[in-house]
């Protein structure tokens, strides 16, 4: 594919090249009325296939981590072809609920070995598909060093060596426009900021048997998502609660959260979880 630059000279930098396809298909923005949600703070223990309860374009922020369907017991137990289509019904109805100008933060993992399963650019595909902007990712990198609890492949062997993820995606999108008009204040601070906007988050895991959860994440991550996408008194979704994580971090951060679980052990879990960890 050809590019233009507009640098006329020299090598330039990568940011100073233009694909020819984003000439083409110019993303065309615009915003509609948004409307504000009564009820907040809450749980409801179903599927967020169906998100009856929330109105059209009244979520600022959604930050979720998806169930993977690869037997654990948070997951459920779906073929491939089930499995996509409820995580298009999920971010159909998540699309619907999504301010104009809202965010969305999906993190995924990619799986396998034989072959290796791309699960980021499905999401990202799926998202796109469904009428979300893509914004960029976050890549969360959970740790620097080797473990030796998982596999090299092929010893010092060019055989089958085994490339070892110690990272995650989080997949940012928006709904209608890149801008988000809010009135209220910003919560972050200049240093938060400058590192929130580098595309690599150096942040610890939660650990599952601590937690009582099979897969958390650390309630670091959606803070940092939290303060560098929303602003105070904005409501967060996250449409696959789990334990809470999410909730936790909107409301240390002085907004409100709307959560779905299908598993009540999990919305009792989630339930402790917050009033522990906030009051």
């Amino acid at each position: 594919m050809s590019k233009n630059s507009k640098f006329k000279i020299g090598s330039g930098s990568r940011k100073g090249y233009v694909s020819q396809f984003q000439i083409d298909t110019p993303i065309i923005e615009f915003t509609e009325k948004n409307n504000t949600l009564v009820k907040k703070n809450k749980i409801y223990n179903k599927s967020s296939e169906n998100m009856s309860e929330l109105l059209d374009n009244s979520i600022s922020l959604t930050v979720t981590s998806p169930p993977y369907n690869i037997g654990k017991d948070s997951d459920l137990n779906l073929t491939d072809e089930e499995y996509w289509d409820l995580m298009k019904k999920v971010f159909t109805e998540t699309f619907r609920v999504t301010k104009s100008g809202g965010r969305v933060v999906v993190n995924v993992a990619n799986l396998g070995r034989k072959p290796y399963i791309p699960i980021a650019n499905l999401f990202t595909q799926l998202l796109i598909d469904i009428g979300f902007l893509m914004r960029g990712e976050i890549i969360w990198q959970k740790s620097k060093g080797a473990n030796a609890n998982f596999a090299w492949g092929s010893w010092r062997s060019a055989s089958n060596p085994v490339i070892r993820d110690i990272h995650e995606y989080c997949l940012v999108f928006s709904k209608h426009s890149f801008k988000n008009s809010s009135e209220n204040e910003s919560t972050i601070s200049k240093e938060e900021f400058m590192e929130s906007t580098l595309s690599v988050w150096n942040i610890l895991p939660a650990r599952a048997k601590k937690i009582g959860h099979p897969a958390p994440f650390p309630v670091e991550l959606p803070e940092k998502f939290i303060n560098l996408y929303s602003f105070e008194k904005d409501i967060i979704l996250d449409p696959f609660l789990g334990s809470g994580t999410t909730a936790i971090a909107a409301i240390k951060n002085k907004r409100f959260y709307i959560g779905y679980e299908i598993k009540k052990e999990y919305v009792n879990l989630a339930k402790k979880r917050i009033t522990e960890e906030t009051s």
